[in-house]
């Protein structure tokens, strides 16, 4: 049986309307765009049209808002077998073609049209992405786009193909709806009539299990068919209509609005059972691990359902206030930092073990995805900061603790929060720097603050600053720990080996949090053996 879904009916009385409806819900449907999408239409006509309204309302949009963000939207569907070149490709495209009823009975009809229609979509997929498939080789183009939607996992700077642009949504008729396989797809869009087997084929390509960040998946339908949703899910589960819907479908957004009242009356007491108010600035006063590990778990449940009521598409303006009442959004982030805050110490005393940490904090799991959002990354971050620069005091939209709060409460920025947050104190409102100007500065001011960490070490341990310089940067230009490397750094102090391993010891205590901090997530070989 498949994971549950939320499969909310939207009446829209257009194509227009259902491409307006799709840009106002993607960005919370796929969790603030961390997951991609389908747009299952009922033919290749339909398809085409599609493309073309996502394309001229993406531009009008933006031309209106700077702002806004367009999405990468994809189209595939099967080209006509009748006009392939070569026996080959009418071989292949038939082969790919077969279980395609709609696909074949609309190519049979102005076939020159399509094929026209999906060289363009092709071109623009080349353009966008940086690719050159061509429709004589179609099949590679397909690939292209079922590999795309799987390296939705990938950060941006992490993607392993061209571009480094994710593909958002795929438009689609027949193909992807069964038998396709992605963790990262979340969202259905449904505009076409659907049932029993096909239905439940097509819900079923949005719940692959992957993660609490994605608690279900989302169908948007746009035809109404509740009936006939009904009637597949009580088929294939056995079970009568209303037991199929507790198997199905995900709990209404008041119910879950409900457990996260719960959830934060918990915390509380929680809290207050330690002495302390239920305020983010309280939290570093509890004493001892055990309190520590306790609020993880309760923190953790908290934003678990949070996660989960930001993927609703049908929110009311009633759920929305009743959400923020439970917890203000800047209490939220408030906590969300200092939770990150703490689970990565425990975390690192988790990690070293031996002894020093009790059974309760050994036991925890620690979720930080569910504490990184898919828009918020670098450049959105420097975006942030430089219009921050460019507001004068007292007019700022976003003040300065709001856009440390953003930071220290990703889960991405974990190991560069403190960078980011003082270099921000460094900026005054109104200075009006540009984006540019603003990476120049975060890099200098991070150069700075790095060259003045390693001097303290250098000056703590009696080597110089440049010997130590070298040794680090050798290290993360070949992200390996070579120890020969380290017995020739301390050489020149003239110790015996007892002293020397004494003095390599205190270095490398020092030292470790300044390389792993400068990796940047990467691992560094060998460097476990003082990770301790």
């Amino acid at each position: 049986m498949a994971p549950a879904c939320q499969a909310p009916t939207i009446a829209v009385s257009s194509r227009l309307d259902i491409v307006e409806a799709i840009l106002d819900k993607h960005t919370a449907a796929t969790a603030s765009r961390k997951f991609n999408a389908l747009l299952a239409t009922a033919s290749i006509n339909d398809a085409i049209e599609y493309f073309s309204l996502f394309t001229s309302l993406q531009a009008a949009r933006q031309k209106a808002d700077p702002a806004f963000q367009p999405l990468n939207v994809g189209c595939v569907f099967s080209p006509p077998a009748q006009l392939a070149q070569t026996p080959e490709e009418k071989k292949d495209i038939a082969q790919l073609a077969e279980d395609l009823e709609q696909e074949k009975a609309d190519n049979a009809v102005q076939p020159e049209e399509k094929k026209a229609a999906l060289i363009n979509i092709i071109a623009d997929y080349n353009q966008r992405f940086g690719t050159n498939h061509t429709i004589g080789e179609f099949d590679l183009y397909y690939q292209d786009i079922q590999q795309r939607i799987k390296d939705q996992k990938f950060p941006n700077h992490d993607l392993p193909l061209k571009g480094r642009e994710k593909l958002y949504l795929v438009i689609v008729v027949d193909m992807l709806l069964t038998g396709f396989d992605s963790q990262y797809l979340n969202t259905l869009y449904v505009d076409k009539n659907l049932k029993y087997h096909g239905l439940v084929q097509a819900f079923s390509r949005t719940n692959r299990i992957l993660n609490a960040t994605k608690p279900y998946g989302n169908i948007l339908d746009f035809r109404q068919q509740r009936a006939a949703v009904e009637a597949a899910i009580t088929l294939f589960s056995g079970q009568k209509i209303e037991q199929a819907r507790e198997i199905w479908l995900v709990e209404k957004a008041p119910v879950v609005i409900k457990k996260l009242e719960s959830s934060v009356r918990k915390l509380g007491e929680f809290m207050k059972s330690q002495g302390l108010a239920c305020q983010p600035q309280e939290v570093p006063k509890l004493k001892g691990d055990d309190a520590r590990g306790a609020f993880i778990e309760r923190f953790k449940e908290v934003q678990r359902l949070k996660t989960q009521l930001d993927q609703y598409t049908d929110l009311t303006v009633e759920n929305a206030d009743a959400i923020e009442k439970v917890l203000p959004a800047d209490q939220l982030n408030a906590f969300r930092g200092v939770y990150l805050e703490v689970a990565k110490r425990l975390k690192e005393q988790q990690h070293k073990g031996g002894g020093q940490t009790g059974t309760g904090v050994q036991e925890l799991e620690f979720e930080f995805v569910l504490f990184a959002s898919a828009l918020i990354d670098y450049d959105y971050i420097m975006g942030l900061i430089a219009r921050y620069s460019a507001q004068a005091p007292g007019k700022q939209k976003l003040t300065r603790e709001q856009l440390i709060g953003l930071i220290q409460a990703d889960a991405k920025f974990l190991d560069e929060r403190d960078d980011i947050r003082d270099y921000i104190n460094t900026l005054k409102p109104g200075q009006g720097l540009a984006e540019k100007a603003i990476r120049d500065g975060y890099q200098a001011f991070k150069a700075e603050k790095n060259a003045k960490e390693l001097a303290v070490v250098a000056a703590q341990n009696g080597l110089t600053v440049a010997t130590l310089q070298a040794f680090v940067d050798g290290i993360l230009q070949r992200m390996i720990f070579d120890g020969e490397q380290l017995t020739d750094l301390m050489e020149p102090l003239g110790l015996n080996w007892k002293t020397r391993r004494v003095k390599e010891l205190a270095l490398m205590e020092s030292l470790v949090p300044l390389l792993k901090k400068r990796a940047a997530g990467r691992d560094i070989s060998g460097l476990n053996a003082y990770d301790q």
